[in-house]
């Protein structure tokens, strides 16, 4: 079976890289911004103390209780920050965007999150794949912040990124079987064929990675008894344009909106749970 090239053939994205140029960077590095340009990723970025990540490890603990007892599970809490105030408040840390705003600039729009908790024993893996080719929208000029909420590793299924491979623009997938166990759906075969050898994100709780949108990455089950948890904040600048009505929950997150392609969210008085 020949691989698929577009998952949204029916809309016009431009899946393209565009490399970072940034003379005056505030808080990355030249150096930094130039690997980022190269591999697609930095990482790791100290961002919160011990006593900072264990308040926010102790509000996904509250949040996934919840959620669990409404009948979700923990790979659920997605696009809620419109309900949970805790993860609004994350979307705005000043010390996230101040990273963030180095590639994108010093207007941005935070238009999605999503906790990713693989709980001990947790046989699912994340198929290598490009998050771009999921989303409707265009350019591709997404930048994901990765939270480790608890420490990240080869044992509990820590991500692993294949640098380079951001530079290919839209790679080919097939839709994932059901053998695979995957959480997504597709799956990016003979990845390393886009890039140099896998590189596994380890962190330590309160650190962070960035990466591009067109980057390849996944992650293998976590056969350890610990758990590992991490929180994705999606950043654009606003200039990109959701298409097929997203882009309904955003945060402007910094700066202002001068293009009007996204409807922002205030921020919620409490966490309001849905039942399944």
């Amino acid at each position: 079976m020949a691989p698929i090239e577009n998952a949204m053939p029916d809309l016009e994205r431009n899946l393209t890289f565009y490399e970072v140029n940034n003379p005056s960077p505030q808080k990355l590095t030249a150096e930094q911004i130039a690997r980022f340009n190269a591999d697609g990723y930095i990482f790791p970025l100290d961002l919160y103390a011990a006593d900072e990540i264990a308040e926010r490890r102790a509000y996904f603990e509250r949040l996934m209780a919840e959620a669990e007892a409404k009948g979700w599970n923990s790979y659920s809490i997605n696009g809620w920050q419109a309900r949970c105030p805790g993860i609004y408040d994350m979307a705005l840390e000043p010390r996230i965007l101040d990273y963030v705003q180095d590639l994108l600039g010093e207007n941005l729009v935070c238009w999605a999150t999503h906790y990713f908790a693989k709980m001990p024993g947790d046989g699912k893996q994340v198929s290598w794949h490009q998050d771009a080719s999921y989303w409707p929208l265009t350019p591709s000029k997404t930048v994901t912040v990765w939270l480790a909420i608890d420490d990240a590793d080869k044992e509990n299924g820590a991500m692993q990124f294949i640098p380079g491979s951001h530079r290919h623009g839209q790679i080919g997938f097939e839709w994932s079987k059901a053998e695979e166990n995957n959480v997504l759906n597709q799956s990016v075969h003979d990845a390393g064929q886009y890039g140099r050898a896998p590189v596994s994100v380890e962190m330590k709780a309160g650190q962070i990675s960035l990466h591009s949108d067109l980057l390849l990455h996944g992650s293998e089950p976590n056969h350890s008894p610990r758990r590992r948890c991490g929180l994705t904040l999606r950043f654009a600048p606003p200039e990109v344009r959701p298409l097929r009505s997203w882009g309904r929950q955003s945060i402007l997150a910094r700066g202002e909106d001068a293009h009007g392609h996204w409807s922002f969210c205030p921020r919620p008085e409490r966490d309001d749970i849905p039942s399944r």
